[in-house]
């Protein structure tokens, strides 16, 4: 079975992440896959064995996602924007998948509605047109508008034989983010959560008894950072450590460093996971690969989730996730160094959470639908 996954992250890496989780998932099954990714490069992701075919990419303004960026920074346009259709459509008949997955689409990246559309009349008019999925994580960005959801409706009822829900549905369900009409409902297809295998302990246990703090690359986490960098001081008993993460990371420890906190300042490590096993705590946003993390890790976590521009998919997955022992949410209206000290030890005292509790097979799980789907081709 031949599988082309489409995917273009904007903002962070997740999608990408979490397609390319999918792909090593089709290739362990045996079957021929393709990712292509319009997003910019991320090198620190794993690709190795994946063929991933890169568009022209880009990259939102910050969280500004309806002005699109290309590679000299500058609004894309016309032929920019043509180039990446082409290339698009051409891996399409390239390939000739008896799958295809789109990330993300039609329920987000509507400012790529016509490059996707046009990838979606191609397969449909293939001599042998393949399965359409449509991939989607646990929680979506909410329609502002009904007929946002309508037009959704539309695009999934006339290509899509089915929709991907990357959740556990004893955990969250689609209806919590989206409105789930009689047609749509009928489509859904609930896999567990995308996860790679449980890190397990770290052997040389480190992390042990520390509060790891993370806030992936980028400009967003530096007011949790800095928050952090000041709950230090206020348990002086409990060892700090901040994982600093993207290009500029050595340039944002210097800075933070200024501070003169007690707390330890790295840039993000590879066994971070393997880490958490052994922390007394994890502080972060809450993202979808971060709370899969915190899941099976068992690690108790306080959740400052990422609200800038209107985003409210981390509000409601770390609400989804309050009720479970272990967590505690900090908005970032009122993210200080007390409360978040105050959070942490609360954290601290909840009963254990038991680690592991829900599904995480969602990888080899989408595989096994889509050759259902597919009916045994390849």
């Amino acid at each position: 079975m031949k599988t082309l996954i489409a995917v273009t992250h904007l903002l962070g890496t997740g999608h990408l992440s979490r397609a390319l989780t999918l792909a090593r998932a089709f290739a362990a099954a045996g079957h021929q896959v393709r990712v292509v990714s319009g997003g910019f490069p991320a090198p620190q992701l794993n690709a190795d064995g994946i063929a991933v075919t890169q568009l022209p990419p880009l990259r939102s303004d910050g969280v500004d996602f309806t002005r699109l960026l290309g590679e000299d920074g500058f609004p894309a346009e016309g032929s920019y924007l043509g180039r990446r259709q082409a290339a698009l459509c051409a891996a399409l008949r390239d390939m000739q998948p008896d799958v295809l997955i789109t990330e993300l689409y039609p329920f987000g990246r509507r400012s790529l509605r016509q490059e996707f559309l046009a990838l979606l009349e191609a397969a449909r008019a293939m001599p042998r047109p393949p399965v359409v999925l449509s991939s989607i994580r646990d929680i979506l960005a909410p329609p502002s508008k009904p007929e946002k959801a309508e037009k959704t409706d539309a695009v999934i009822g006339r290509f899509y034989d089915a929709v991907l829900v990357h959740s556990d549905p004893a955990a969250t369900r689609l209806d919590t983010s989206w409105p789930v009409s009689e047609m749509l409902a009928a489509k859904l297809r609930y896999t567990g959560y995308v996860a790679p295998s449980a890190a397990g302990r770290h052997p040389e246990q480190a992390g042990r008894g520390e509060v790891l703090v993370s806030a992936g690359g980028g400009s967003v986490g530096t007011p949790l950072y800095r928050a952090a960098l000041d709950a230090a001081r206020l348990m002086p008993d409990t060892p700090w450590r901040l994982l600093v993460g993207g290009a500029d990371a050595a340039d944002r420890i210097a800075e933070f460093s200024a501070a003169d906190s007690p707390a330890v300042l790295e840039p993000a490590r590879q066994d971070f996971r393997q880490m958490l096993s052994h922390a007394a705590a994890s502080v972060s946003m809450c993202g979808y690969n971060t709370a899969l993390d915190l899941l099976q890790a068992g690690t108790p976590a306080v959740l400052v989730p990422f609200d800038a521009g209107n985003e409210t998919e981390q509000g409601l997955r770390a609400a989804s996730l309050a009720p479970l022992n272990g967590f505690e949410v900090v908005k970032t209206a009122a993210l200080t160094p007390t409360a978040l000290c105050a959070a942490v030890k609360a954290a601290l005292r909840a009963p254990p959470r038991v680690a592991g509790g829900f599904r995480f097979d969602g990888a080899a799980r989408t595989v096994e639908i889509a050759a259902e789907l597919a009916g045994g081709r390849g």
